[in-house]
């Protein structure tokens, strides 16, 4: 699809979309771009085609202006999003994306779209009436000290003045949303949620992540890794075995029940 909010890399081994599977549409953690699931895409083909979600402020859209609300990302991306994928697809979300691809879920539910057949979310609380501290950031150093300590950007960049310097427009929006993103309560989501966390995640422990499961009335499944808030990174093939074990099981499939697995 043609669309200034998605891309869709070449991977090997063809497109699954043109075969009717089902897309996985990726939302990237705070500061990330479209190309962190490069990886991912690689390893769902061919049975699942990603698109993935290139936020405002970096890569080929760097000079537009990064947005700082989880609310006016989450219209602009629903709005995007019923134009298409044609045919089933199910959202992935890490960290700041898991919320959004949640909130962005919500949205289109409310205006009776269809929707994500499937929720996955990774590396992210669910969403509580209390604030997370660890999103209220409130200087530059904050958010620097904050990157660091969760390992996602190479540390080059943020030691290179220059670099750093192209890259602090969008973590300084990105953490300013989820910082001052306040959860609704409404009605639960109708579809089954994945999720996903690493047990050693200074942001967000299992608990916290399994609380996901009063957002939906459908089954949820949890699945811990060894690893922090990165722990995708070490974790793929099994990551890509989960995503596509959930996504061709039947809604009401063993692989769809409520559980843990470690």
């Amino acid at each position: 699809m043609d669309s200034e909010w998605l891309r869709r890399f070449a991977v090997p081994g063809g497109d699954s979309a043109t075969a009717g599977g089902t897309t996985l549409v990726c939302f990237p953690h705070a500061g990330g771009a479209a190309s962190a699931y490069v990886p991912l895409a690689r390893a769902l083909a061919p049975k699942i085609a990603v698109l993935s979600v290139q936020y405002p402020g970096r890569q080929d859209r760097r000079h537009e202006r990064p947005l700082d609300d989880i609310g006016e990302l989450a219209d602009a991306l629903a709005a995007e999003l019923r134009r298409g994928p044609e045919g089933p697809y199910a959202f992935f979300g890490h960290s700041m994306g898991a919320v959004l691809a949640y909130e962005t879920a919500r949205r289109l539910r409310e205006d009776g779209r269809t929707g994500p057949g499937h929720l996955f979310l990774s590396g992210r609380r669910a969403p509580a009436l209390d604030p997370s501290p660890h999103d209220r950031l409130l200087t530059d150093d904050d958010v620097m000290a904050a990157v660091r300590r969760l390992g996602g950007t190479t540390p080059a960049v943020l030691d290179d003045p220059e670099l750093r310097e192209m890259v602090m427009p969008a973590l300084r929006a990105d953490y300013r949303a989820v910082g001052r993103y306040g959860w609704r309560p409404g009605a639960p989501l109708s579809m089954p949620i994945g999720v996903f966390v690493g047990d050693s995640d200074p942001v967000v422990t299992v608990e916290q992540a399994s609380a996901w499961r009063d957002f939906t009335t459908a089954p949820t499944t949890l699945e811990v890794f060894p690893g922090g808030h990165f722990y995708l990174d070490r974790h793929l093939p099994a990551i890509a075995r989960s995503l596509t074990a959930a996504l061709a099981a039947p809604a009401d499939g063993p692989s769809a029940g409520t559980g843990v697995r470690s």
